[in-house]
């Protein structure tokens, strides 16, 4: 009889993680600080227009581990743990030595991992006493993870979502409805910012970038003061609650039998994903082990592998303070991909540190191989993959090829961070020869930096200091 491989490791209830993994405490530099715009460092209470002083607390905190309100594990309890899969029938059919391990994050009630974050950010804006949230969403996800937090905490949610993805992708946006969220369009002419955008460029796909501009807009513009804006990626405390996803992948592969991890991978549009699963490993990498982490972008949008390191706005109006952070100019808006997850000019500054300090190997991938990789993960593992998590899956082909070539085992590890089921114009267009690749433009790129040529320089780090 063959021996039966365990493909799927489950973690009880009690085992899951009751503290978030913050990476500031850990890094070899300290990140570099946010500025206003007057090039000097902000302070706490400058944010407090647009968060509530309680995750300001949990941005700008440097402590390692930050506790779990029971409060909130209670609503996470719905679907988390999520379970460790092996990708064995992938495995088979590439023939590799390597072992590929995935966190199932589609399982969640919206589907993706943004609901980590979104109960996270809902509950501690309830207890702040506000009553409304804004926010931006891609390709949707965020924006559906969002609805379903403040539906189940009792806040109001109005999304902008970014014009491409709402005609791509109408399901997400009745999602968002189903669970009593507002969705409009980005750019629209409800802010000023939207309306001026749009008498500029009529036709523009929009941006996150924009959509940014305009949900921010619309919080700070309330008088009553019981507005705040949410965000789903980038910032510092969305990264330290999506960490629970590593945490858990820890304990699950230990019941595996794993004792190490060789290489971990997710696909990166601000970084929250990504984050959640790497940077507990990379804070094994940091103490010593010697892990492959590796962010994978679309080659249309490549911040991390053809942006510059510096200091930009992370939205379009300039109303973000400066982060220091990998960008393509925060002008820059992406070609039409159907990953409209990872349609985003910046990159979180936590995972831009760990690029500098040289703890991360950012590679980019161009739309039809990660389709490809996407039909590939389909006819051997079954699910059909959301067009960002492809991005990650073609990484994992690369590397278990790679595995073969080299005649080694190997542990690899993923974050299948949303299920595709929403997302199927795309496979069709994939499917019927109507979807190009594209590439950004080495003259498009320098047009977009110039726009922040007189902002703030990053300094790189010399000799283990700024």
């Amino acid at each position: 009889m063959a021996k039966i491989i365990n493909k799927k490791i489950f973690l009880n209830e009690e085992d899951i993680p009751k503290q978030w993994y913050n990476l500031a405490a850990d890094l070899p530099n300290p990140p570099l600080p946010p500025l206003g715009p007057d090039g000097k460092p902000i302070t706490p209470d400058m944010l407090s227009p647009v968060f509530p002083m309680n995750l300001i607390e949990q941005e700008v905190s440097t402590k390692r581990w930050i506790g779990i309100p029971e409060e909130i594990l209670e609503i996470l309890y719905r679907w988390r743990p999520t379970p460790l899969r092996r990708a064995v029938y992938l495995e088979r059919y590439l023939d590799t030595p390597a072992r590929i391990y995935y966190k199932d994050e589609s399982i969640s009630p919206p589907g993706s991992h943004k609901p980590n974050t979104a109960v996270a950010q809902a509950w501690y804006n309830k207890q702040f006493g506000i009553k409304k949230l804004t926010t931006e969403t891609g390709a949707g996800q965020w924006g559906s993870a969002l609805a379903f937090a403040c539906s189940l905490i009792g806040l109001e949610c109005k999304i902008y979502m970014v014009r491409i993805s709402f005609d791509q992708k109408p399901l997400r946006k009745i999602m968002m409805q189903v669970w009593g969220g507002k969705c409009v369009a980005s750019p629209s002419t409800e802010t000023n910012a939207g309306r001026e955008i749009l008498k500029k460029m009529p036709d523009t796909p929009g941006s996150l970038g924009i959509a940014i501009s305009e949900a921010i807009e619309e919080a700070v513009s309330d008088k009553t003061g019981k507005t705040r804006y949410s965000l789903g990626s980038v910032l510092n405390h969305v990264m330290l609650h999506q960490t629970i996803i590593g945490l858990e992948a820890k304990k699950q592969l230990q019941i595996a039998g794993e004792k190490n991890v060789d290489v971990v991978i997710g696909c990166v549009g601000g970084g929250s994903n990504f984050a959640g699963l790497a940077f507990p490993f990379v804070a094994d990498k940091i103490s010593g082990k010697k892990i492959t982490i590796i962010p994978t972008e679309p080659t249309a949008c490549p911040t991390m592998t053809k942006g510059p390191f510096t200091y930009d706005f992370g939205d379009v109006a300039c109303t973000t303070p400066l982060l220091a952070m990998f960008t393509l100019g925060h002008n820059f808006i992406p070609a039409p991909i159907h990953a409209g997850g990872l349609r985003y000019h910046g990159l979180a500054p936590l995972v831009s540190q760990a690029i500098v300090e040289g703890l991360l190997e950012p590679k980019s991938y161009n739309q039809l191989i990660c389709y490809e990789s996407a039909l590939l993960w389909a006819k051997t593992e079954g699910a059909i993959c959301a067009p960002e998590t492809s991005h990650a899956i073609a990484g994992v082909i690369e590397e278990a090829k790679k595995a073969k070539q080299e005649g080694k085992e190997k542990v690899i590890l993923f974050n299948y961070s949303g299920h595709g089921l929403m997302d199927l114009t795309g496979y069709e267009k994939y499917l019927t020869g109507k979807l190009t690749d594209s590439s950004l433009p080495a003259e498009e790129l320098n047009k977009s930096l110039n726009a922040i040529k007189d902002l703030p320089k990053a300094p790189i780090k010399k000799t283990g200091k700024w």
